[in-house]
């Protein structure tokens, strides 16, 4: 179009209308959008959570009302040159010891905790382990090679369905546990997650008393 102006010595309005386009769109520019506010949100996101990558901050930040889509976020997320920042090795932080107290019914508080063991051709694989501390009821058991955080989560969203919803999970510390994901989560279900200390299992006696039963009626009854 532009050639036609300057080579054929002819007008915008009669190049416009040669090739039937309005004269609106030919003299078109395309606004560069504000992403100063964007840019400020991210990086405030990232020196909160410096672990987290690039889908954490675009569902964080849609939470937070923010309406962009995951191209512009990530031009902008690259333009910040996020995506090259160096891993922080994540610190935990100090755990308040909770007391171990019998629930008064039903749904009051749940134990989550993980097992492994291997299969005969050498392969390992994990067993998540959920209970009512109230009857010490088994929940669930659910079984694989690998179980990450979503997987976790699913397994919780099929327990919500089938039995309603707890008022609080104890948990250790495991990466599963305590990933962003699932306090995300929590935090949508306003469940509350209470975590063990350290090294302190007896802190979460009655899940470590379900797998100790487990260990010895299942899994070693085979090997």
């Amino acid at each position: 179009m532009s050639m036609m102006v300057l080579d054929k010595q002819v007008s915008v309005r009669q190049a416009c209308k040669l090739v039937s386009l309005p004269r609106s769109v030919y003299r078109y520019q395309r606004k560069p959008k504000d992403d100063r506010g964007l840019m400020d949100a991210l990086e405030a996101l990232v020196v909160k959570h410096p672990t987290i990558g690039f889908w954490k901050c675009y569902y964080r930040l849609r939470r937070k009302g923010y309406e962009c889509n995951h191209k512009r976020l990530y031009r902008v997320y690259k333009l910040l040159k996020l995506n090259i920042r160096r891993k922080v090795k994540r610190r935990l932080p100090q755990r308040m010891k909770q007391p171990l107290l019998v629930p008064e019914g039903l749904n009051q508080a749940w134990s989550m905790d993980f097992m492994s063991d291997s299969l005969v051709d050498g392969r390992r694989f994990r067993l998540l382990n959920i209970i009512d501390d109230y009857n010490r009821e088994s929940l669930w058991i659910e079984i694989d090679t690998s179980l990450p955080s979503r997987r976790v989560i699913r397994v919780l969203e099929r327990l919500l369905e089938m039995r309603g919803k707890p008022l609080r999970i104890r948990v250790d510390n495991g990466p599963e546990f305590i990933s962003d994901l699932l306090k995300l989560w929590c935090e949508d279900h306003n469940i509350e997650i209470l975590f063990i200390q350290p090294g302190k299992p007896v802190q979460n006696a009655f899940i470590e008393r379900n797998n100790g039963s487990i260990r010895r009626e299942l899994l070693n009854a085979y090997h």
